[in-house]
Parts: C-alpha cells; structure tokens; sequence
C-alpha cells in the first residue's frame, strides 16, 4: 500500500510508523489513521516484524483529530464524532494492545487530544525534554477518546485523571514520567536514536514471551487475583512451549548468548 500522511518502513525487525503531516502537528484525518491501521496490520501478520517504533515528523508528534473534518458543511448539522472515534482511533488502539510484539512511542514534541491518549497507550513511551502532553478534549466541550479513561486513571489514579482531562493544562514530558504515564525523558537530539536503539533491541528477543507478557497484562485490568493467576499459568504453559524459551535454556546452560527468532 502506497501511504500519504505515514512515512512505514522495516529494518531489523522494526517496522517504523512516522505520522507525517508536519505543517499541522501530524493532526489526524480518516485517511491518515487508515494508513495506520493498515501499517499495525501488517506489523501483525509478518512474522519478519518483530517490534514497532511511532513516532511523528516535523516539531510535534500528533496534535488529534484535524478539526477540519468534523465542521459541519455550510448551515448544515453537526457531524457525528463518533464515527470517527468508531472509524479511526478505536482500530488503532485495539490494533496496538491487541499485537503481541512490543510497540515503541517517541514522543517528539507536543501531544495533544488523541495524540497524547495514543502515546500513553502504547506499550513503551519515550518523549523530549520539550515534549508536552495536553488533554485538550474540555476544551472544546468534549470527553476524552482514544482509550483515554481507560489508561490514564490506571496509570496516575483518579484524582489526577481528572484535573487532566477538566483543567486541559500542557504536562510536561518530565512530569509525565514522574506521574508514570511514560517510561522515559531524554534529549531532543538523542530521542529516535534511544528509541530505535530500544526497538531494535526488542526486536531481537523472545517476542513470543513479550507478546504473552502483552496479553496478561491486558487482562489484568478486569481480572480478579484468581483469574489473572489462571492467566498467568496458561500463558507460561505456552510460552515453555516456544522455541525461544528452549533456546534460552540452551544458551543458559552453554553459558553463551541467546539467539532468539522469535518463535
């Protein structure tokens, strides 16, 4: 598939997705988050990809949903918003906690509405000193979408998900990592060489592990105790049956490093 609004590529291991609407802070449009979904679709069914880095091009990251579309034309009514919310970012979100490979974020610069909701969703999120989340959504009236309510009071609790979604105030990147809605901060200059170095890292490991790792952790957040230790036994059943696990027995045992191919 031939993109407009994403630059997607694979290279030991990684497949990278850079939104690329840089003269409107990598704002997105239908088109644009069909692009993605299609990217993370493949990143799914390729067994070469092993990990995925997101980022933006230009000074942002992504600044949401691209207002234009969803002004009604001339006199006419309101469009309905969450078809697009259904269309465009709910996909991507699924797409994202659904693929059992690790799924790197560089934050760029500024994310805001369901730019930053889309970072703090991923799996590994590193920003810039000078990157800043916003969750703008009060601003025009609107709830927070992009799994927003779902991610964002697990990580800092209520309270805070609250004064962030009704104040709408600009979060620092460092900040964000204290809250723990990030993993790291780091130079501007240095952040996709960090990021990339950490993808490619990834790529190299026992994706079948991360990927089983992946999917306990989603169902923790509706499991009760009993259940997620059910979930833990049945993915370490299937995971002691993956040729990773055998090859890092193997290696252990040799004292040598392990080669993973993730299988």
């Amino acid at each position: 598939m031939t993109y407009q609004f994403i630059i997607a590529g694979v290279a030991d291991g990684v497949l990278s997705i850079t939104l690329n609407r840089p003269d409107v802070l990598n704002s997105f449009t239908r088109t644009m988050a069909r692009e993605v979904q299609h990217a993370l679709q493949q990143a799914a069914s390729e067994p070469s990809i092993r990990a995925v880095l997101l980022t933006g091009a230009g000074r942002g990251f992504c600044a949401g949903q691209d207002l234009s579309e969803v002004l009604p034309e001339g006199d006419g009514p309101m469009p309905d918003i969450s078809e697009i919310v259904r269309e465009s970012y709910n996909p991507i979100i699924l797409a994202i906690r659904t693929l059992e490979k690790p799924v790197i974020c560089a934050v760029n610069g500024v994310a805001a509405g369901a730019g930053a909701n889309l970072a703090f969703a991923c799996d590994i999120t590193i920003a810039a000193e000078e990157a800043v989340f916003v969750e703008s959504f009060a601003k025009l009236g609107l709830i927070p979408d992009t799994s927003g309510t779902f991610f964002v009071p697990r990580l800092v609790g209520m309270q805070r998900a609250t004064g962030m979604f009704f104040l709408g105030d600009k979060m620092p990147a460092v900040k964000a990592k204290e809250w723990g809605l990030i993993w790291d901060v780091v130079p501007h200059a240095s952040l996709h060489d960090t990021a990339l170095s950490m993808a490619k890292s990834l790529a190299t490991q026992a994706t079948r592990g991360f990927g089983l790792t992946k999917r306990a952790l989603n169902a923790s957040f509706a499991n009760t105790l009993s259940a997620q230790l059910d979930v833990e036994a049945e993915c370490m059943q299937q995971a002691g049956r993956t040729g990773d696990y055998a090859e890092g027995v193997r290696a252990f045992l040799d004292k040598r490093k392990p080669v993973y191919r993730g299988t």
